[in-house]
């Protein structure tokens, strides 16, 4: 069970000065240095009681998952279900585990139909040229029992993989037949883990093999006299098989109906899923950072008496400045202590990333790299703050503290990265904005470019600097990327990538 993200004093330090200095006017020295006093007074009682409650939740975790473990390892039937099904959420062909008897799961999957393959198949011409040819009504058959074996197989090794105590899996096969457009069985039998494993998985051809190494195995297209596959599917006699006959029986047939069907099964597992198979952060975080303002709420009364309600007055909004491509500012010495920093997006799955670098654009080690693996940095002064759905939109946050971070970052790269294995680029993204702001209510917003030949990008980014002798910090607008995506943006950033 992955630990609490580390936090140190000068992240608590942060938080408190700009908790204590909100309404405190720059010109009342007195005052923020009263501020200022009060923040590192309290600071180190607020991160010990976060650090006290960051690792009780993570006791806490683990011996939820050490129950849950020993649920699965000993075949508790609703553990056991339930993870083999999230397991089976994103297959092409969705399986769907019904039961478990001692050590044997019953799953049913859902084969694509047979009229949905393809008629016709690449091929060459006696010339030479490119053409499609037709594929026989056998050769279609054997492509479609081939498709079916090959998913028979994944699902079989995925059950036991997910679920270490079950030693075989009854598994029965449904889809839709081609002569009466009506559900049927066209296969099932008993494999047994032993055999899985046991057995070479190389070419194409092998997902044959599950004809024969299982238990009882009846299958619609059977070997002809010749040797040959036969050319028609036709449902299994399963009137002696009550388990198979009573699913059949409460399998709804019209694809249309609102109520759960069988013939739908493939879309109704993967309907939550989301892009990349990560579910986006709903506010159910386990390490959550609790804000200053909570801290002392929750305790109730705190040891130090809190400024007079007069000299907190909650920040005037202003509506953001909008910057363009290579602008430059002055950040305000409120939002070094604390900046939130939120991508809004729509269209496509995109991914919030901030690398913590020295002025050569590269980070130290990978521990200066923040990303969804790796939510946390610099003891808490760069973090994620989860993915959630706003309306039409999806927003991914992340709160940087600049001066709590250590001396060798001088810089904060705000980056975004889209999933490579769809494809898509930064152009697939619609209503894409940068908004940042702090304490004083101050609020910057950046529109990056549409890019269609880039799936990587920096935004933009924080640096220090020095003006008339003094160091500030400033923020620079980008918007420029990396077509290669993640891999491309974290090298160029010094990441390692395996």
């Amino acid at each position: 069970m992955p630990g609490p993200p580390p936090l140190g004093l000068p992240w608590a330090q942060a938080e408190a000065q700009a908790f204590h200095l909100q309404g405190v006017s720059h010109f009342a020295r007195a005052e923020r240095s009263a501020a200022k006093s009060r923040a590192a007074l309290e600071a180190p009682s607020f991160l010990s009681a976060e650090q006290a409650r960051l690792h009780a939740a993570h006791a806490s975790l683990c011996a939820e998952a050490e129950h849950w473990w020993q649920a699965l390892a000993a075949n508790n039937e609703e553990t056991v279900c339930e993870a083999v099904n999230t397991a089976f959420s994103d297959n092409p062909a969705a399986g769907c585990a019904v039961g478990v008897d001692g050590s044997v799961l019953s799953v049913v999957m859902r084969q694509q139909d047979l009229d949905a393959m393809p008629t016709q198949t690449p091929g060459l011409t006696p010339s030479g040229r490119p053409t499609l040819k037709n594929l026989t009504k056998r050769d279609r058959t054997l492509w479609w029992l081939t498709s079916m074996g090959s998913n028979i197989i994944a699902t079989l090794k995925e059950g036991f993989a997910t679920a270490p105590g079950i030693t075989a899996i009854d598994l029965a096969v449904l889809t839709r037949l081609p002569d009466t457009q009506l559900l049927g069985f066209v296969a099932y039998g008993r494999w047994t883990r032993r055999a899985v494993a046991s057995t070479l998985w190389h070419e194409p051809e092998d997902a044959l093999r599950f004809l024969d190494i299982g238990q009882d195995v009846a299958c619609s297209v059977t070997t002809t006299a010749s040797g040959t596959f036969s050319s028609t599917i036709k449902p299994l006699d399963i009137s002696r098989t009550s388990g198979l006959q009573d699913l059949l029986d409460h399998a709804q047939e019209d694809p249309d109906t609102p109520e759960p069907s069988l013939a739908d099964l493939d879309i109704s597992l993967g309907v939550n899923s989301t892009p990349s198979g990560r579910t986006p952060t709903t506010g159910s975080d386990p390490y959550r950072i609790r804000t200053f303002a909570e801290w002392r709420s929750d305790t109730g009364t705190s040891p130090i008496s809190p400024r007079p309600p007069n000299l907190a007055p909650q920040p005037h909004r202003e509506p953001p400045t909008s910057l363009i491509p290579g602008q430059t500012l002055v950040l305000p010495e409120e939002a070094w202590q604390g900046m939130l920093v939120a991508f809004t997006f729509a269209g496509a799955d995109a991914d919030l990333t901030l690398f913590l670098t020295g002025t050569d654009g590269r980070v130290s080690d990978d521990q200066d790299f923040v990303f969804y693996n790796q939510p946390s940095a610099a003891n808490g002064a760069s973090r994620l703050l989860g993915k959630q759905a706003e309306g039409p939109h999806i927003t991914e946050k992340a709160a940087v503290h600049l001066t709590a971070l250590p001396e060798h970052v001088q810089r904060v790269v705000v980056s975004i990265n889209m999933d490579v294995d769809t494809g898509l680029t930064c152009a697939a993204l619609t209503h894409a904005a940068l908004y940042m702001d702090c304490a004083t209510g101050a609020a910057w917003t950046f529109q990056p470019p549409a890019d269609p030949n880039i799936r990587a990008m920096v935004i933009a980014e924080l640096y220090r600097h020095h003006a008339n002798g003094q160091p500030i910090w400033k923020l620079r607008a980008i918007g420029q990327g990396w077509a290669d995506g993640l891999d491309g943006l974290a090298r160029a950033h010094g990441v390692d990538v395996v």
